[in-house]
This record gives C-alpha cells, structure tokens and sequence, in this order.
C-alpha cells in the first residue's frame, strides 16, 4: 500500500480516538459523563518568553529563532500596550514573544516536554498541584528552555526560562486534575515546597 498523507492523517485521527475513549473510561464513574464528547481535551497551548529586560536586539532574535526551533512554529513578537516611565518602557517596545500551539505541533510540543524536557531537568521530582488555576488551565514555569533536545548545546550565557500554558476545556479545577491524572500527568506526590521546571 503507498504511504500518504490522508493515510497519516487517518491513524493519527485513531489514535486520538483510542486516548479519547481511555480517559472517558477513566473519568466517566466519577464526573458523571454520560457521552465521550464531555471528556476534557487540551484546546490549545501557549508558550511565552518575556523579553522586555533584555536590551540587546540580538538576544531577542535568539529567542525568536530558539523557540522556532523547540515549537515548531515561528513565534509572534509583542508590544507593550502604554509607556511606563518608571520601567523606562515606551508603547511599543517589544516586551514578549508568544506562540500558540494547536493541533498536530501542540500534541508534538507536550509530548516532547512530558517524555525528554521533564526527565532531563535537574533535580525533578514531579510538578506541584498549584499549577492548576481555578479556570482549570495549567501554566508551568521552566527557568532553562536547554531541557529541550533542540537546543541542548546552548552555552549557559544565552540560556533563557519560558512559561507554557495549557488551555483545558475542563468546566472545573476538579475535572483538569482528573484528566491530567488519566494522561498521567508527572504531579508530585509527596508535600514538599512549590518546583518549577
């Protein structure tokens, strides 16, 4: 049979079906879903880096062209909105670059920092539950963006932290933590103090 793309598709459509129908099993006697369509999903996720500190214009293209590479996916620039005199900032001066993930690159971009990013930290020991706001999105902090495998031979000097959000159509706090614990979501388990990536 000829590979093709609609092929591709086809599995990968599968596949996200079979992960739908296992987290539903999961959720379905405590929540109370009746239909698979209730099951909470990853909507998008949106990984950001704040740039207004830094004042040299090729530490910005760095950042640009670093997180190109980790997202697959050329990042947007942005402005600050008014100027601040006390932060010495003007209307827009770039203060941040954003990139929003759907689809194909989203899944890709979680599954790399799940399986590779994680592992690879220092000293990890899992994620603190005070990740999860009361909206039931997840934003996590990572102080160096070398934890991703395309970007691993940086020299320390150029290294820079990110914050990824994941936007969860979950109706309650309770519902995020059910379904990230369904995906296996690396939490900690003991109490000790607040760990960002």
């Amino acid at each position: 049979m000829q590979y093709s793309a609609d092929f591709a598709l086809q599995n990968n459509m599968t596949l996200k079906n079979n992960i739908q129908k296992e987290i539903f099993a999961k959720m379905k006697d405590k929540f109370g879903y009746v239909n698979i369509m209730e099951t909470p999903k990853i909507e998008k996720v949106v990984v950001s880096v704040g740039v207004g500190s830094f004042k040299d214009k090729k530490k910005i293209e760095l950042v640009l062209d670093r997180l190109t590479k980790i997202t697959g996916q050329k990042p947007v620039l942005r402005g600050a909105k008014k100027s601040i005199a006390s932060f010495k900032t003007r209307q827009g001066d770039p203060v941040g670059v954003q990139v929003v993930l759907r689809g194909s690159r989203m899944q890709g971009f979680l599954g790399k920092l799940l399986n590779i990013g994680f592992p690879r930290t220092k000293d990890f020991r899992g994620i603190q539950r005070t990740v999860v706001d009361n909206m039931g999105n997840v934003t996590l902090g990572i102080k160096e963006h070398t934890i991703f495998p395309e970007t691993s031979d940086e020299e320390i000097k150029d290294v820079f932290g990110l914050a990824v959000t994941m936007v969860v159509s979950s109706k309650t706090k309770e519902e995020t933590f059910g379904f990230l614990e369904a995906i296996n979501f690396p939490f900690r388990k003991d109490r000790s103090p607040s760990f960002e990536a």
